[in-house]
């Protein structure tokens, strides 16, 4: 069953929970999709994670419920919307986890936080995503229907049969554009200072557009930790790796989330969490 955050921490019309929230969770997983995804495809990751970690992924406006709503189409207003919407779910250790496109604004959300809110999430997990400032501008979201279907089809993230139908066809593919020109128009401001947050990049080792050298410039925008994850497959791998990956989130958020111990008078500073290379 799908249903908004509690009343226990305040509804939000961009959040999407997939059961019921877990009473014994200590800790904050939000997801947020790719260009044209919708927070199903995150729908089976609570079974998939502990109960002791809430799951909830974000629902950008013109898709499923939202669908008569217009996208947004510039990455400033929606970071803005999401940040927003993920401040009532920082009274305890609060995560993001975005795929592709969904990466990108996680990296801008996170910035808002923190200089608005004074809000430093426990982890950025990005996935098939460069680091901000080594993405290029392209053009897809100028492409023909035909040809924007053709990419859709290329990268494996839509699925075939509601691209083959005319009318389900005609549905989706406004969404993916506007996505599209969000993406392909954002530019990352090269005087932003870098997070604090430990940062996470996975990717596939058979994506073409996103290499482990890729990933790893994503160093360069924290002053914490930052590592690089790799599972075979493209640049979907997760629905593959799903096990895999959220195995390893689980790890990294559960092991943020426990009090640390310290020798008497020992200074406070943050855990660093490492793991071991998927195999």
């Amino acid at each position: 069953m799908e249903v908004h955050t509690s009343r226990t921490r305040r509804p939000s019309a961009w959040l999407r929970r997939y059961g019921a929230e877990p009473p014994a969770a200590e800790a904050t997983l939000v997801c947020l999709p790719h260009a044209g995804g919708a927070p199903t495809f995150f729908r089976d990751w609570p079974e998939l994670m502990s109960p002791r970690v809430d799951v909830l992924a974000v629902c950008y406006p013109g898709r499923q419920d939202r669908f008569h709503e217009p996208p947004v189409t510039g990455m400033a207003e929606l970071a803005d919307a999401v940040a927003t919407a993920l401040v009532p779910l920082a009274d305890r250790p609060l995560a993001v986890f975005g795929h592709s496109m969904g990466a990108a604004v996680g990296y801008e959300a996170a910035r808002l936080l923190r200089a608005r809110h004074g809000i430093e999430l426990s982890y950025l997990f990005v996935s098939a995503m460069v680091a901000p400032h080594r993405l290029r501008r392209r053009s897809r979201h100028l492409l023909s229907d035909a040809e924007l279907t053709a990419e859709l089809l290329a990268q494996g993230g839509t699925d075939a049969g509601v691209l083959a139908d005319d009318e389900l066809r005609a549905l989706v593919l406004p969404a993916v554009r506007a996505d599209y020109r969000l993406i392909e128009t954002y530019r990352h401001d090269a005087g932003a200072e870098p997070l604090d947050t430990p940062v996470v990049a996975y990717h596939g080792l058979q994506d073409p557009a996103v290499t482990g050298a890729a990933v790893q410039e994503w160093r360069r925008h924290t002053r914490g930790t930052a590592e690089a994850r790799s599972f075979p497959g493209g640049h979907f791998y997760l629905r593959e790796a799903r096990r895999a990956l959220t195995a390893d989130l689980r790890e990294r958020l559960l092991a943020s989330a426990r009090p640390l111990t310290r020798p008497a008078g020992a200074a406070p500073g943050r855990a660093a969490c490492t793991g071991n290379e998927p195999r």
